[in-house]
């Protein structure tokens, strides 16, 4: 009588790959999806997936090395200019005349840096490509509903129209992984369908932001794809150069910007407040104003309502010379370094960083959770994809003669 096999079935194994499953469902069409309708979505949802792939590490050990991988993120050179970036801001709390509030707004930013690192450790070392392709699904879903609501009277979107603008903004964030990924896997036209459906979504919002974004990105994209490693050091260095000389923007533009648009433009208005500004108080470039100074300045009218809404002025007010040169450094040792080994990634890592610094200069709120919750999400996609690499081409078979 023939014995039957013994089970080999693995509960723990089981559940964790439901998890997990859920997690990246959660990650990758959830947040698209439900970010058109719901303001806060990104801010509910990604710690919820954070968790659930924390859950699954748990239950079969899925992360290999945590403690390596994370000193390896803080000790590289991004990781040692945001602890700087971190220590300083926390640093102008003594300065700053809004102290509970900028303490509220730290204390928020350390914990999704801790978010951040969880679902960095939380990630597997090789992922699915079943769960992969969930994200260019959901982003193609998010960007089709989009345009549906926007012809269609009563729907879900709030009357300002903010969710659905917001909604759009991390649409053209996420479009650069979905892409990267089905670049990747050889689906160039999916690719190319996917961006042209969320360039229509984004040209037909009330708010041009999303569009302006996303041609930005589109030019970083295609200038690294024709040269790969200039393209990421020019981007980065765009981004760090024009962070780290902010302050001279005004007194270079105002001029010019004056003699094309008037001088009742809003963009020499904001100018004209930038250099006052800096010519009122130049000692205050050194260390800023302090966090949250930018924001509730202008509510308790310490600073005129006309001045920038941008990253550029609210970083220079807020935390000076030593947190400008902290986040320039950021940001130009994580877009140096994002391309690590693998270069068919490198032309949607760009895209993305480079989209979402015109977000920032172009007056998206960068001191808002959803905003640093959804950056957070855009990191954790590509590390996902970057582990989704393993065996790209099939190995050959090899015929060997029996003897």
């Amino acid at each position: 009588m023939a014995r039957s096999k013994p089970s080999t079935a693995n509960p723990s194994a089981d559940a964790a790959a439901m998890l997990r499953r859920v997690g990246f469902a959660l990650l990758f069409f959830a947040i698209p999806v439900a970010a058109l309708f719901a303001r806060r979505a990104v801010v509910i949802v990604a710690p919820v997936a954070v968790v659930l792939l924390l859950l699954a590490v748990f239950l079969d050990g899925g992360s290999r090395s945590p403690v390596q991988k994370l000193l390896a993120v803080i000790f590289s050179p991004a990781g040692l200019a945001g602890c700087v970036l971190l220590f300083w801001a926390a640093l102008s709390l003594l300065w700053t005349p809004f102290a509970a509030e900028a303490s509220e707004r730290l204390l928020n930013i350390v914990a999704m840096a801790f978010i951040a690192l969880a679902g960095y450790l939380a990630i597997p070392d090789r992922m699915r490509s079943a769960n992969l392709y969930i994200l260019p699904v959901g982003v193609g879903m998010a960007a089709l509903m989009s345009m549906v609501a926007l012809f269609r009277e009563g729907s879900a979107v709030g009357q300002d129209g903010q969710s659905l603008d917001r909604g759009m903004i991390l649409l053209v964030l996420l479009l650069w992984p979905a892409m990267t990924w089905l670049h990747s896997r050889g689906r160039n036209l999916e690719a190319l369908l996917l961006a042209v459906i969320v360039a229509l979504g984004s040209l037909f919002t009330t708010d041009a932001l999303a569009l302006q974004a996303l041609s930005v990105g589109a030019v970083a994209f295609v200038v690294t794809a024709l040269v790969p490693v200039a393209g990421a050091r020019l981007t980065a260095l765009l981004m760090g150069g024009l962070l780290l000389l902010a302050p001279a923007l005004p007194f270079l533009l105002h001029p010019l910007a004056f003699e094309l648009l008037g001088p009742h433009s809003n963009l020499v208005s904001s100018l004209g407040v930038w250099r006052h500004v800096i010519l009122d108080e130049p000692q205050r470039l050194i260390t800023g104003h302090g966090l949250e100074t930018a924001l509730r300045g202008r509510i308790f009218n310490l600073l005129p309502a006309a001045a920038p809404s941008s990253l550029l002025f609210e970083i220079w007010y807020e935390l000076g010379l030593v947190g400008a040169v902290a986040g320039a450094t950021l940001l130009y040792s994580a877009a140096v370094a994002s391309g690590g080994e693998r270069p068919v990634l490198g032309p949607g890592i760009m895209a993305a960083f480079a989209t979402a610094f015109a977000l920032g200069c172009l007056g998206v709120g960068t001191a808002q959770i959803w905003w640093l919750t959804a950056l957070i999400v855009v990191v954790l996609i590509f590390v996902a994809i970057e582990r989704g690499q393993f065996r790209t081409t099939r190995p050959k078979a090899i015929l060997r003669p029996v003897h």
